[in-house]
């Protein structure tokens, strides 16, 4: 049996006044999502539990098979594992954006897509400038970096009462009120603010400036854990899983269940990713692994953005070139199951991730097709396949 899952992150969404009152989903062109929803089952899952921020790391944890409530402890350590980033006992990894603040306004959680080499270059500098030995700044991907602190037996610098805010959660509010808080919050506070002036007449934001961009004013620090214990996924279900993406959390969680992942070329994690290469190579992956998973964050980016269009066309995008020509390659193999779902809502209206469910398309061997025709968020909430714990859904799906 060959299983693939295809994740349009934070695809599912409300219902549009510029749309006639249809979701973007439900307005996008998908006649491959469409075609699994005829032949297959519609049904919707609940990811988060109401105890658990709404976010993409508790999300896909639970899509792919892990109770969350059991295993999470925090989405950085998860993307420490993307980057072999090893974390001791004692060690906690923090989520570090480099983030564009003006007036006490988050005008740009990317600080306008600042590339790695520019973010390499801010980090190196403010590593420079603290000398703390604790501390260990790890350039990621564009914004997207991580600190990890080294801690000591005797010392406790977080717990699971430091509240942190993720900086997509924020698009164009005021932060004020939202800067960390609880054990720990003051040394985090103290980074963001000493951040500010090493950044503001570095060589990095001069040039931006002169070249109409935005400056990257400071760190944002959030999404704080402890190092995680994860069964592998073999282990647990016995079979072997590849990990398509182009983020590090995706990468981290398929790193700690000891999954496989691919990199595919022009995979950016934004809406102009090569929707083809992606496809094409988990078309070429199937004959050397049990479960396939292709994750594209382009539908989640263009939500954060408030913008339904770049939504409506990543989902489209998708649809033509990932999900169309990889059940092509399924039907022609003699046993398969194919499952399309987000991981969590992200409206556009909100900008941010939230809580509740999302729908889900299942087709292949030994699936009873039921009436439905449509893959959308109006369809699965009539449906009776539900899972209000989402990380049961993994067993259905592999027939457990």
């Amino acid at each position: 049996m060959k299983y693939v899952i295809v994740i349009p992150d934070g695809c599912a969404d409300e219902p549009q006044n510029s749309l006639d009152g249809k979701t973007p989903l439900e307005a996008a062109c998908v006649p491959a999502m469409d075609r699994i929803a005829s032949l297959g089952m519609v049904g919707r899952s609940n990811n988060v539990p109401d105890t658990l921020p709404a976010g993409s790391a508790v999300a896909n944890m639970s899509l792919l098979g892990y109770d969350p409530e059991q295993y999470f402890t925090g989405r950085a350590p998860l993307e420490a594992a993307a980057g072999g980033t090893e974390l001791g006992e004692h060690d906690w990894a923090i989520r570090c954006n480099l983030v564009t603040i003006e007036d006490q306004i988050m005008r740009d959680f990317t600080a306008g897509h600042v590339s790695t080499v520019e973010a390499t270059s801010l980090l190196s500098s403010l590593k420079n400038h603290l000398q703390v030995p604790q501390l260990q700044w790890v350039p990621g991907v564009g914004y997207r970096n991580l600190l990890i602190y080294r801690g000591a037996s005797d010392e406790v610098p977080f717990s699971k009462d430091t509240v942190t805010t993720p900086p997509h959660d924020l698009t164009d509010k005021e932060v004020l009120n939202y800067y960390p808080r609880g054990p720990g919050s003051d040394r985090l506070n103290s980074l963001m603010c000493q951040s500010i002036d090493v950044f503001r007449d570095h060589e990095v934001n001069l040039a931006r400036r002169r070249t109409g961009k935005l400056p990257v004013t400071n760190i944002w620090l959030w999404g704080q854990g402890s190092r995680p214990a994860l069964t592998s996924f073999a282990d647990r279900f016995g079979i072997t899983g590849t990990m398509i993406t182009a983020v590090d959390l995706l990468r981290g969680l398929a790193a700690v269940i000891d999954w496989n992942i691919l990199e595919v070329p022009g995979a950016t994690g934004y809406t102009d990713t090569d929707y083809a290469a992606k496809g094409q190579a988990a078309i070429n992956a199937l004959a050397t692994t049990d479960l396939i998973c292709v994750h594209i964050e382009a539908t989640d980016e263009a939500s954060h953005e408030g913008d339904v269009g770049a939504k409506i066309e990543a989902l489209e995008q998708i649809d033509e070139k990932i999900v169309a020509p990889l059940f092509q390659a399924l039907q022609e193999t003699d046993k398969y199951r194919i499952l399309v779902t987000p991981d969590h809502p992200t409206p556009v209206r909100t900008k941010t991730h939230s809580h509740g469910f999302v729908p889900l398309a299942i087709a292949g061997t030994q699936i009873e097709a039921d009436t439905n025709t449509h893959y959308d968020e109006r369809t699965a909430g009539m449906s009776e396949l539900a899972f209000d714990e989402g990380h049961r859904l993994m067993e259905f799906f592999l027939g457990n």
